[in-house]
């Protein structure tokens, strides 16, 4: 069912996401002060290990996630006196919180320096010439003709297409000034965008404002110096963690269908396909990837980071530690939660499959 460069590019996604979101664990753990016992790519049976120090490092043989265990993660640990200072449980709220963030946090950031990276080597992107004026439109009725390149807007210049399309759309309805170039001059025109109310892909209405033109699709490389190119990246990565917030949200709140929630064969497909169109691709498909894996792992849900960052700021408030009992009675539900979702998103991929199929 799986080609072999589709299964070792999901191993190597999954591998570089899981690997990531441990070494954020791992290394505010060291900074903190805390022993870390083992480093673990990947569950079950080890596949090699090697211990250096107190810490054993380890590559499993189920891929579809990683640990990392420090020193008093059990609470029923017996821990020398000596050694308690480095036990996890025995740090400061602040600590433990900051251990437990890193994860999602090393996701994000893994997020905003691929598309730093992106912004700083180029990509591609669409010039600003038209390739058709839609009749009866605003920029037909404005005087704009297929050819003519679009080379200012409210006297701000324009680098490609999707800079006219976030100006027309910011544009709040208003007229506005092109300046285009047509057959070696310079045309100046005023073209008032039309409202139309759509849909959002969460299916909330909106207003677009549209002028009736579209692209030739001659493409360019883009490039931004480091300054420009870090800020870029990490405002599409803000944008994508809100998308992702608020698509879960959706989901959970019935507003979009729950059979668009993939597990690992999905992310298994869908990483193949990308590496069949390119390194750059599979790039941004870890990309993507990891501000999920950033933001899921941050739910209030027991066994999830978000479920422990909950209890410790429960701690923080109350001023002192949750009963055992309690904790594993959150934990328990936790992994009842997870493994549901599981199951249900390993569903989903063999219903696509069958359906794909027939």
């Amino acid at each position: 069912m799986f080609s072999l460069t589709t299964i070792l590019t999901f191993i190597i996604v999954l591998g570089v996401l899981v690997g990531i979101h441990e070494f954020g664990h791992y290394i505010v753990a060291r900074m903190c002060g805390v022993q870390v016992q083992t480093f673990s790519l990947g569950f079950g049976p080890k596949i090699a290990s090697k211990k250096v120090g107190p810490t054993e490092y380890c590559l499993s043989v189920i891929p579809l996630g990683g640990y990392v265990r420090m020193l008093g993660d059990d609470p029923n640990e017996e821990i020398p006196e000596e050694e308690k200072s480095r036990s996890f449980l025995t740090q400061p709220v602040r600590k433990k919180i900051a251990i437990v963030v890193a994860g999602p946090l090393f996701n994000l950031l893994l997020a905003v320096l691929i598309y730093s990276g992106i912004y700083m080597t180029g990509f591609p992107t669409v010039t600003a010439v038209i390739g058709e004026v839609q009749e009866d439109s605003a920029a037909e009725a404005g005087g704009m003709l297929p050819g003519d390149k679009v080379i200012a807007i409210e006297n701000e210049q324009i680098a490609d297409w999707e800079e006219v399309r976030e100006t027309v759309q910011g544009s709040g309805g208003k007229p506005l000034y092109f300046l285009v170039q047509r057959d070696g001059q310079e045309v100046e025109l005023n073209i008032t965008p039309r409202s139309k109310e759509s849909e959002d892909v969460f299916g909330d209405a909106q207003a677009v404002w549209l002028v009736g033109i579209t692209p030739k699709g001659d493409q360019i490389t883009k490039r931004y110096n480091p300054v420009k190119a870090i800020y870029m990246g990490t405002e599409n990565t803000i944008k994508l963690t809100y998308l992702t917030v608020k698509g879960i949200f959706k989901m959970i709140m019935g507003k979009i269908s729950s059979e668009s929630l993939g597990g690992p064969i999905l992310i298994a497909q869908i990483a193949g396909e990308q590496a069949e169109r390119g390194f750059s691709n599979v790039i941004l498909f870890v990309a993507m990837l990891s501000i999920n894996l950033g933001v899921l792992n941050l739910f209030p849900i027991p066994v999830l980071d978000g479920g422990h960052l909950l209890i410790f700021s429960i701690e923080g408030i109350i001023g002192r530690p949750i009963s055992l009992k309690i904790r594993e009675i959150a934990q328990q539900v936790g992994l009842f939660l997870i493994i549901s979702l599981m199951v249900f998103a390993f569903y989903n991929d063999i219903m696509r499959i069958f359906v794909n199929q027939g």
